[in-house]
């Protein structure tokens, strides 16, 4: 009888240890170092996301591992908190932007473009959003919603690295081949996901819809392609009074 390869899913905790490694590397000159500095004057956006995004990374940490210990009372106990967390992690990263929005704009022709500077935050709230939707929906289902919530720990892999690559790996670059390693990278790790778990009998469409997402939302970027409306709807979140600049 042939012996299927499976994923535990009880130690993804432990590889999304290594994801923290990542995040401090990524954001280390920017702005964990400050903090020893003493030159962190970033104000309360910055501090609101990186704390909503550590919670995350937490909650990718323990809840595997209580799986792991059979202590699946306390996993569902703390599982709940993701119903809070999740939206605030949303509402960081959209206040984080619209103060950011003037500092990333682009001009062309004396004339100001919004769209450019939402379209890589907004994607990382799309691919995080779709995955944390059907862990939810299928949250009964420990087949689906693993995979899922590990492919929202996959949808942060890119920032800190790309951020990594571009100061340590490839300075002085136009940022181009730490875009390419990266996304290679992501793609790299759905697709080993992919073929490991090609002969078990649930869930297998989540890791290649993610990658197909990833695809589709990496080729937007790098094709430059333009979004019906997009412009249009940046420059009314340009326009909302969100934050302070």
């Amino acid at each position: 009888m042939a012996i299927t390869q499976k994923i535990r899913f009880d130690k993804s905790g432990y590889y999304f240890m290594a994801l923290v490694c990542i995040v401090l590397m990524g954001f280390w000159p920017s702005y964990f170092a400050k903090f020893a500095t003493g030159t962190n004057k970033y104000p309360f956006y910055f501090h609101f996301h990186a704390t909503m995004m550590s919670l995350w990374l937490l909650l990718l940490i323990v809840q595997p591992i209580l799986i792991r210990k059979k202590k699946l009372s306390l996993h569902r106990t703390i599982g709940k908190l993701s119903y809070v967390i999740m939206p605030l992690l949303f509402l960081s990263v959209i206040l984080l932007r619209h103060y950011q929005m003037e500092k990333h704009v682009q001009i062309k022709n004396n004339e100001k473009f919004y769209g450019p500077s939402l379209v890589v935050p907004f994607k990382d709230l799309f691919i995080i959003g779709i995955a944390y939707i059907i862990a939810i929906r299928y949250r009964h289902n420990v087949n689906i919603h693993a995979r899922a919530m590990i492919c929202t720990g996959i949808a942060f892999i890119e920032p800190p690295l790309i951020r990594f690559l571009n100061y340590a790996v490839f300075p002085g670059g136009d940022g181009l081949a730490a875009f390419f390693t990266t996304i290679g990278i992501i793609y790299s790790i759905l697709i080993a996901l992919i073929i490991i778990e090609r002969k078990q009998r649930s869930g297998l469409w989540v890791f290649p819809l993610i990658l197909g997402l990833l695809i589709m939302v990496h080729s937007i970027i790098y094709f430059q392609i333009s979004i019906p409306g997009w412009e249009t709807f940046a420059r009314w979140f340009a326009a909302l009074p969100l934050t302070k600049h």
